[in-house]
């Protein structure tokens, strides 16, 4: 049994004044005292961390006066981008699950016998990720009552084969929308400018990741509530995506310039009265 802490930060939370909030749901690493040790030598090595996301944004997210929520706990103890229910995203694809047991590929995260029972998950649930959505929540409300709306950028990077789930090479940068649903029509056609605007990248809207619980549960457009996923192919900015997950520092450069953009892009957009 992994024991949970009570006391220690789940999150990181940089308040800001800009109508945008920056959600980093997979930047952390930390683990519960106790779980390590049960983990495989594969999942301990937490392969599917979104390497680097926070140095990606947070800096010019704050030079902007964007706030950022930050996760400190690694997803392997609970998924922030999941539902508490654990509902299924993608429909007839593998599930990757609120307290996953399996990593991306497929290969086991705990050692037989160690993986977690429904007791433990419930108590993750309380105990990392509702703290988390209940500052998400709040902010944006937050927001909303300073500006008229609130836009919120969930960060995230993977990746560029995952053959468990997706086919191929994944475009460098994925924009998610919930099929459009989930942010003003015209907000999405500048992010989808800008990413058309950035030469040396591919890019896709509502492909093969078009938001996760994240995006579908605060976008909602009628409220004033605007959400967009963007998930990065790793291939852009690292030397190579395996352990240690070294980062081409060129690359990262200009790519943290492309993420710059787009947020000023979210900066610029107004909702029509």
């Amino acid at each position: 049994m992994t024991n949970i802490p009570s006391a220690s930060p789940v999150f990181d939370f940089q308040p800001g004044h800009a109508p945008v909030l920056l959600t980093l749901p997979h930047s952390g690493t930390d683990l519960p005292p106790g779980m390590a040790g049960r983990m495989t030598a594969h999942g301990a090595q937490l392969p599917d961390t979104d390497w680097y996301i926070d140095q990606l944004y947070t800096p010019h997210a704050r030079e902007r006066g964007i706030g950022v929520i930050r996760a400190r706990y690694s997803r392997y103890v609970v998924d922030l981008n999941r539902g508490a229910d654990d509902a299924v995203l993608y429909p007839g694809r593998p599930s990757t699950g609120l307290v996953p047991a399996l990593a991306f590929d497929g290969t086991p995260i705990y050692q037989d016998g160690q993986e977690p029972d429904q007791t433990e998950v419930r108590d993750r649930t309380a105990a990392f990720w509702q703290p988390y959505h209940d500052a998400v929540g709040q902010e944006l409300e937050r927001l909303k009552r300073q500006h008229g709306w609130a836009v919120l950028w969930d960060g995230h990077s993977i990746r560029t084969h995952i053959p468990r789930l997706f086919e191929g090479r994944l475009p460098d940068l994925n924009i998610g929308t919930n099929s459009g649903a989930s942010c003003d029509g015209r907000l999405l056609a500048g992010i989808e400018a800008h990413a058309e605007s950035l030469p040396g990248y591919t890019h896709v809207v509502n492909g093969r990741f078009r938001g996760g619980y994240t995006t579908r549960h605060y976008g909602q457009p009628d409220r004033g509530f605007h959400a967009v996923q963007m998930e990065i192919a790793q291939s852009t900015y690292l030397q190579h995506e395996d352990a240690p997950w070294p980062l081409d520092e060129t690359a990262f450069r200009r790519l943290s310039a492309a993420m710059a953009g787009f947020l000023d892009t979210v900066l610029d957009w107004k909702p029509q009265a």
